[in-house]
């Protein structure tokens, strides 16, 4: 049987949103306080979703490689804001740290793949670019939220511990690998599940996409295992990158803890 692309139109667009009203009925039902959000959230979702589908049908068309280089910043910035923006904790320089960890995790896997795994031509295709750069941008910062949020709260439940520690001699590695450790393992640990069940229980999008734009599913199936290999690395450097940066900030030189550097976020 020949595949078929089936176009969705704004009538069934809006027909769709009728689906949301199940989970409105069922706030407004059991009194959960969620309905203003969630009609925050779904109009925010619909809008934003249009203007980048109207940003990236401009985009695929331009052949300039700074435009393509410049919108790929400007997702990395977001992405490592949006990272520390959900963390409890912060410190000076948080932000900076989290973007480095983005931006070079993120620049290492998908410039590897894109040159030696996939061999696009050229190299900053935004058709390939874009779309992979933000899956592995949208896993990464949620391993980096969980990662600092997991080492920041380690420190501070062990912070007599730690100390204890260091006060009998030890150094701040030895006091705190503990804590750096467990951070790391944390913010991988969404990425591990997603692996364990998927195809199992769940069909990723990227790949259902493809599927449903008329791909083979053995050729979709194979982008699908590249990007969740790509998601798997570009989180475990993103994480151990601003781990590693929250604990050389945290421990001075002289390996004392400096949990003076941490203050609340504001909500």
């Amino acid at each position: 049987m020949e595949s078929r692309y089936i176009i969705i139109s704004y009538g069934q667009l809006a027909l769709s949103a009728l689906l949301i009203l199940v989970n409105v009925g069922l706030s407004m039902a059991l009194k959960l306080g969620l309905a203003r959000s969630l009609v925050i959230a779904t109009l925010r979702m619909v809008v934003q979703l249009l203007l980048i589908g109207i940003v990236l049908e401009w985009l695929f068309t331009q052949d300039n490689p700074w435009v393509i280089v410049v919108i790929s910043l400007v997702m990395t910035s977001v992405a490592g804001m949006a990272a520390v923006n959900r963390t409890q904790q912060r410190f000076v320089g948080i932000y900076w740290n989290s973007l480095l960890s983005v931006l070079a995790s993120s620049a290492l896997v998908t410039g590897f793949a894109m040159a030696g795994i996939i061999q696009v031509q050229p190299w900053y295709d935004p058709q390939y670019l874009i779309p992979l750069l933000g899956m592995v941008l949208g896993n990464t910062l949620n391993g980096i939220s969980l990662g600092l949020d997991r080492f920041m709260e380690g420190l501070a439940s062990q912070q007599d511990q730690i100390e204890m520690l260091l006060t009998l001699g030890a150094t701040r590695w030895e006091a705190a690998h503990h804590q750096v450790r467990d951070a790391i393992r944390v913010g991988m640990i969404p990425t591990i599940n997603s692996m364990m069940v998927m195809g199992l229980v769940s069909l990723p999008g990227m790949m259902t996409g493809q599927i449903l734009a008329g791909a083979n599913p053995i050729d979709a199936v194979r982008y699908q295992i590249v990007i969740m290999f790509m998601i798997a690395a570009g989180t475990a450097l993103g994480v151990f990158g601003v781990v590693l940066f929250a604990y050389y900030r945290l421990f001075s030189a002289d390996h004392q803890l400096r949990l003076d550097h941490l203050y609340q976020a504001r909500r």
